[in-house]
């Protein structure tokens, strides 16, 4: 009997990250949808971001989510 072989499907996005506006100071939720569970890694450029008081990272199955802190130009 042959062995069954078979490769998962990788997870994509279902929903993506859509622009956000807020003013310099406030906080702003980035948010996407994915079409299974899967680990997220935010980036910024080629920079992982980590959780700290600026960055707070959410996933609850297949939504996550980013929320930055304290927004200034830098973060646009």
């Amino acid at each position: 009997r042959l062995p069954l072989c078979f490769s998962a499907l990788p997870a994509l996005f279902k929903e993506e990250l859509r622009n956000e506006e807020a003013m310099e100071g406030e906080a702003v939720t980035l948010r996407c949808e994915l079409t299974k569970a899967a680990s997220v890694e935010w980036k910024k450029g080629h920079t992982v971001l980590k959780p700290s008081e600026k960055y707070k990272m959410r996933q609850k199955d297949v939504i996550a989510e980013l929320v930055i802190h304290n927004l200034d130009e830098s973060d646009a």
